[in-house]
């Protein structure tokens, strides 16, 4: 064979082991990604467990104080039933809102009932939720962020290649209403 020939043939080989290299590279990134948006959903997910499994306790607490409020305690227990039956992030962020929304009702019925304010047992749950809360606000913005990294690679050239082949598509964010944004949830005692 000639010398040129074996060089080009060594210059195309190299070639395709680069480009393999780098779809294989950008191929497990997306892969990561994906994984670390799956994992951040699941944290958020705790949280909202530990949300939901606190919630029966403390309407239990106010129950026993306010036993002419009982629409209100059912819209709270209402608003968990629908955040636990959420299948998407869209129907769970819908859901937390609702949460949020009847959970402000809720403390304001202890500003009209001195003594369940002043009851240690609805305080502790009180500032167990007001822990649960920052943790799922730290957990939706850790998910948010690795929802946008994933989202970017597979709207980016070349991910926007692979995610195409391979059936990747990009995630919705956990998103609060504005109204719920604006206004966190105020825990008074």
């Amino acid at each position: 064979m000639l010398p040129g020939v074996i060089a080009a043939i060594a210059v195309i080989f190299g070639i395709i082991i680069v480009l393999v290299v780098i779809a294989i590279g950008v191929y497990n990134s997306i892969v990561s990604l994906r994984n670390k948006v799956d994992n951040s959903w699941h944290q958020i997910d705790v949280q909202l467990r530990k949300r939901y499994d606190l919630i029966p306790n403390l309407v239990e607490t106010v129950k026993g104080y306010a036993k002419h409020e009982m629409e209100t305690l059912e819209k709270v227990i209402s608003a968990r039933n629908m955040g636990i039956d959420a299948k998407t992030v869209k129907d769970q962020a819908k859901a937390e809102n609702m949460i949020t929304e009847t959970l402000k009702s809720l403390f304001a019925l202890s500003e009209n009932y001195p003594n369940l304010k002043a009851d240690q047992h609805f305080s502790r749950l009180m500032e167990q939720l007001n822990g649960i809360e920052s943790n799922i606000a730290y957990a939706r913005q850790f998910y948010n962020d690795m929802v946008m990294k994933l989202n970017t690679r597979i709207q980016t050239f070349p991910g926007n290649i692979f995610a195409r082949m391979f059936n990747f598509t990009t995630r919705d964010y956990f998103e609060i209403e504005e109204a719920a944004a604006r206004e966190p949830v105020k825990v008074q005692f």
